[in-house]
């Protein structure tokens, strides 16, 4: 299993745009085969750092979503969406893979 972990750096102004960013993805990960584990978006403190993760099987099953989600409409829109608004200024992409007992 591999963890994607996204830590975006968005505008506080648009916290409501982000937030509508995020449920756009949450579906499309999963489509594509991903759990996704959702998006921390800022309560107290920071306001302008948000959170989100998701897993896949393997970096090859990542790896093919992304394939697969460059052509897709639904992902297209939400990219589109993105363009439209400027919710975030930057993101970073890490990856995780979990250990258990």
């Amino acid at each position: 299993m591999i963890t994607c972990h996204l830590r975006y750096i968005i505008d506080a102004e648009k916290l409501a745009e982000f937030e509508h960013y995020a449920r756009l993805w949450i579906p499309l990960v999963e489509k594509f085969g991903g759990t996704h584990h959702g998006y921390l978006l800022p309560s107290e403190g920071v306001s302008n750092l948000a959170l989100a993760s998701f897993s896949f099987e393997s970096l090859a099953a990542y790896e093919q979503y992304r394939i697969a989600a460059a052509t897709d409409k639904e992902c297209v829109a939400a990219v589109d969406y993105y363009r439209e608004t400027k919710c975030f200024l930057s993101y970073e992409r890490s990856f995780f893979r979990p250990v258990f007992r």
